[in-house]
Parts: structure tokens; sequence; C-alpha cells
């Protein structure tokens, strides 16, 4: 039994490390993941290298391929355009359904989540930003009191986890992330639904195209 835990706690740590790798660009799309170099990294059995992969897969980072192995997902224009489409239409459903103003002890959460936010940003710890940035947004729908909509939203925004790293890695594009959230919770006190729905649409925005013009660079060279 404890080697059982011990095996998920370490595959679930190699999880989240290539996630971030991914998230922040040290694995790019396309890049092959082999499990020799994994059991080495992580000292792990081939088994739980396996078991990893699959976890990958089934959180959208990570693809199969036929006589390729496991690779990096790579998200051709298309994709991203859909996938950010209906990123926003979940989170802008979500945020129309928050009923608004929201009183100030149920706003506490958020409120202390970013800032832990601010501080992660100012101190420069991309690492901090991403997982807390998570936090925030876990917290912003789940004032919209539906789960199976914050679990559809949290399942999306995580697929596009490869998309990002355009932006997470960029100080201004985290500056910005920063205060696009606390103009949502100024919105969510004053009970401005519209700018708020508004705010969670252009939230979207940056990485989104900043994937994009990144593979059209690709491409072009």
């Amino acid at each position: 039994m404890n080697d059982l835990r011990a095996d998920a706690g370490a595959m679930q740590d190699a999880v989240d490390t290539l996630e971030e790798d991914i998230v922040f660009g040290r694995l790019h799309p396309r890049e092959r993941l082999t499990e020799d170099d994994l059991i080495a990294r992580f000292s792990l059995k081939r088994h739980v290298v396996r078991q990893v992969l699959a976890g990958l897969e089934a959180i959208g980072v990570v693809e199969r391929k036929r006589n390729v192995g496991a690779v990096v997902r790579a998200f051709c224009a298309r994709e991203v355009l859909e996938l950010y489409a209906l990123r926003e239409v979940l989170e802008c459903h979500a945020a129309s359904l928050i009923a608004v103003p929201v009183p100030a002890a149920r706003l506490a959460p958020l409120v202390a989540v970013q800032k832990q936010h601010d501080a992660a940003v100012a101190a420069g710890d991309a690492r901090a930003v991403f997982r807390i940035n998570q936090a925030f947004h876990r917290e912003l729908f789940a004032l919209a009191d539906n789960a199976v909509l914050q679990q559809a939203i949290a399942d999306y925004a995580r697929r596009t986890h490869p998309i990002r790293f355009g932006t997470l890695a960029a100080a201004a594009y985290r500056e910005r992330a920063r205060q696009e959230h606390w103009a949502m919770i100024e919105a969510l006190k004053r009970g401005d639904r519209d700018a708020l729905v508004a705010l969670c649409r252009r939230h979207l925005l940056p990485s989104r195209d900043a994937y994009l013009a990144a593979e059209q660079a690709r491409g072009a060279a």
C-alpha cells in the first residue's frame, strides 16, 4: 500500500513538473518525450512513467503519435481559435450567472488569492504566478454556483496550457493579467456584470494571439 502511495505521489509530481515545463516553454510544441529520458530524469519505474504520459495525454498537453511516441501537443490556428471560442462561451456565461454585487465576505477568498498573485508577480516568480492564477479563476467562477460549469471551465483552461507559454514567461503579460484580476474584483463589488463579462472575454486574448503569432513566425522560418 505504501509503495502504491509513493508511486502515485511521484507520478503526480512528474505530471505537474512536465506540465509546467510545457507551460513555460521549456518543452516545445512537437517535442518528443521518451520513456527512457523520463525514467532517468525522475528516477521512476517504466510503468509509472507510462502513467505519467497517460496523465499528460488525459489533460490534453501531450499526444501520442504512431511511430513517434509521446510529443508535446501542438495546435493549428483553427484549433486555437476553436478552443478559445469555447472558453469564451463558458467563462463569459459563468460571469453572467454571478449574482452581483458580491458581498465582501464572499469576495474575501478571491481577494486573498489575488494578493498572493500580486506578490508572485512582484517577485517575478512565474511558477507561483501560474499556480495562483489557476486558484484565482477557480475562486472567481465558483461564484457562479454551478459546479458542472466550473469543472468544464477548468478542463478547457487546462487543455490550453501548451498555448500559454508565450504570455506566462513575459513579465508584461503577467502584470496585465494582475491588473485585469483587480478590475474583475472591482466589477464584482460594483455589481457591473457587463464590465465583468467584457473583462473575462478580453482576459483570454493575449495567450491566444501570442501563440498564433509564434506559430506564424515558426511557419515563416
